[in-house]
């Protein structure tokens, strides 16, 4: 019975990484890609920025595929391309083009502010873009369930990184039927503290989180991922240190710890591994 309490009907994963091959959540959610497909099918979908022909080569588009509801969306400023994630399990994929509300950013940076005291003040390019793309991610889900769910359908949103955060916020404000969950794999400010050469775990209880966030100009990034982590219906991490670090830098304790899996085939076996391995280190001694 809690099984199925816990389990969505619809489930929506958004990355800044999704068909964006940039850093490690990439791989954290392709190679899990065929188990969730294998339970949700065409229930499960996966939402990443659009950033334009050329940026997308894991992306395979479908103009076919809701391609209704893609005019709705249209007609409403957000333009999105659906397809399929060119990776086992090929889980379908929304891409969405977030470009059209940046007109809208102060709006948004000022809903943030209003409704959750998000300090975007000091946040530059590298914080507005994911900041537009997660608020652009939340439209898309709200606009999906509107237009094909069900009132009593079970519903979940998981968003990683502070990089999706203002979808989950948005959601839990206008659309609060969304369960919404929110995984940091590593805290903004931890990262800036380990890249500047401090001890982190060592001092971890004697840091002050806000000040060092100033310190190392992190203050909007920070803020929106510890608003996040507060206000969200379920906050994940990935293991039990950063689920530690999470509690002195966020100030809230992870609801579970969700370590990273991957199927069993991901990594090759036998001659397979040797064979890559070689392939890979002649690779690299020619780059070097």
């Amino acid at each position: 019975m809690n099984d199925m309490k816990l389990k969505p009907d619809f489930l929506f994963e958004i990355s800044w990484e999704v068909c964006n091959k940039v850093g490690g959540i990439n791989t954290v959610i392709a190679t899990k890609a065929r188990t969730v497909c294998v339970k949700y099918g065409d229930r499960y979908f996966t939402i990443g920025p659009d950033l334009g022909q050329g940026a997308d080569r894991e992306f395979e588009e479908d103009p076919a595929l809701l391609k209704g509801w893609r005019q709705t969306l249209y007609e409403k400023g957000i333009r999105v391309r659906v397809g399929h994630w060119r990776i086992v399990g090929r889980p379908q994929v929304i891409l969405v083009d977030f470009s059209s509300l940046i007109p809208r950013k102060d709006d948004i940076l000022k809903f943030l502010w209003e409704s959750y005291r998000v300090d975007s003040i000091s946040g530059q390019w590298d914080y507005i873009e994911p900041v537009l793309f997660g608020y652009a991610a939340g439209l898309v889900v709200a606009s999906y369930v509107e237009t094909f769910c069900k009132s009593a359908d079970r519903v979940a949103a998981h968003f990683h990184e502070w990089m999706t955060a203002a979808g989950g916020l948005y959601l839990r404000r206008e659309s609060p039927y969304v369960a919404t969950l929110f995984t940091t794999h590593a805290t903004v400010l931890g990262r800036s503290i380990a890249g500047n050469g401090m001890a982190l775990y060592k001092d971890l209880t004697t840091f002050n989180a806000d000040d060092l966030a100033r310190r190392f100009g992190v203050t909007a990034k920070h803020s929106i991922e510890k608003k996040a982590a507060a206000n969200s219906d379920v906050f994940l991490t990935v293991s039990g240190i950063t689920a530690v670090e999470c509690r002195y830098l966020l100030g809230h304790e992870a609801d579970a710890v969700t370590p990273n899996g991957f199927e069993d085939d991901f990594v090759w076996q036998g001659d397979d591994y040797r064979v890559k391995r070689e392939e890979a280190r002649t690779a690299l001694i020619a780059v070097a």
